[in-house]
């Protein structure tokens, strides 16, 4: 297993004189996009560019335009130098760690947004923040131009997000989805998970519990209002306080009444401070 530190690039001129020299030698480069503070989840989505490209990059960066005023930017986990060690074990190749005035230089008033999949879901609770994440990632292909850019299935409406907004803009690059790396437990793994008490820990699998009952039962096409107002009812016993859970068309992300195609069941719901999401395949 590589264990060098890869190459950092905070300009993005030369990330670019890098990327156009593999390019040149018939490489293709995939990219994972990263906000840090990486975990087993980010290093199996860098161990999966590493099969499907031969370059690997990591982008660490924090926006703060994907964070609402109430949300947690300030705090949110920062640690550069444990990352890149992490990345050097995982053999990525290059590291894009800009700084937000070279994302958003004095000036900047560019915004996009994509109608509909980032309308449901989150969006009614976390305003902007699709806007933000659509924006910062069509920056970040436009400046390291891979062939491909992996995401993981946990933030799935944020997945269908950025598919939908390369294919529009015609960007040229492939987007895939990773599954979803867990705890033996079931807990989704996520940079937040670290903000939990050792109590609040205990609880925190049930969310997967839940999910799985739901998903595992509306696949023989009947309604799935009872499983979610049972799902829902058990996660508030739990002690979570749930902004939704539901099932949705897996293209499209409107709520389905009954499972008749590919779907998810999403949820997202706070434990204590700490707001946790997660879905299933159904």
């Amino acid at each position: 297993m590589p264990d060098s530190v890869p190459q950092r690039f905070s300009d993005p001129a030369a990330l670019r004189q890098c990327v156009a020299r593999w390019r040149a030698a018939g490489e293709r480069i995939v990219l994972v996009p990263t906000m840090g503070a990486l975990h087993r989840g980010h290093l199996a989505l860098v161990a999966e560019a590493r099969r499907a490209g031969d370059r690997a990059v990591v982008s660490i960066f924090v926006n703060p335009t994907q964070f609402g005023p109430s949300e947690d930017f300030s705090r949110y986990p920062r640690d550069l130098e444990a990352d890149l060690a992490l990345l050097g074990e995982a053999g990525a190749d290059a590291a894009w760690t800009p700084a937000v005035e070279t994302m958003y230089p004095p000036g900047f008033a560019t915004r996009i947004e994509v109608a509909g999949l980032s309308e449901g879901l989150c969006g009614p609770f976390r305003p902007g923040h699709f806007a933000g994440v659509a924006t910062v990632v069509t920056k970040l292909l436009n400046q390291v131009r891979p062939d491909t850019a992996l995401f993981g299935e946990k933030d799935f409406q944020q997945l269908r997000v950025i598919q939908q907004a390369v294919s529009d803009l015609d960007m040229g690059v492939e987007i895939r989805g990773v599954p979803t790396l867990r705890e033996p437990d079931g807990l989704a793994l996520s940079s937040r998970n670290r903000y939990l008490s050792p109590e609040e820990r205990a609880i925190a699998p049930k969310l997967h519990a839940v999910l799985s009952d739901i998903a595992f039962a509306s696949r023989n096409g009947t309604g799935v209002a009872g499983r979610i107002a049972a799902g829902r009812a058990a996660l508030e016993v739990a002690g979570f306080r749930v902004q939704y859970l539901t099932i949705c068309d897996a293209r499209t992300l409107v709520p389905v009444e009954r499972v008749e195609g590919p779907a998810r069941v999403l949820a997202a719901a706070y434990l204590g401070r700490t707001r946790l999401i997660d879905n299933l395949a159904v």
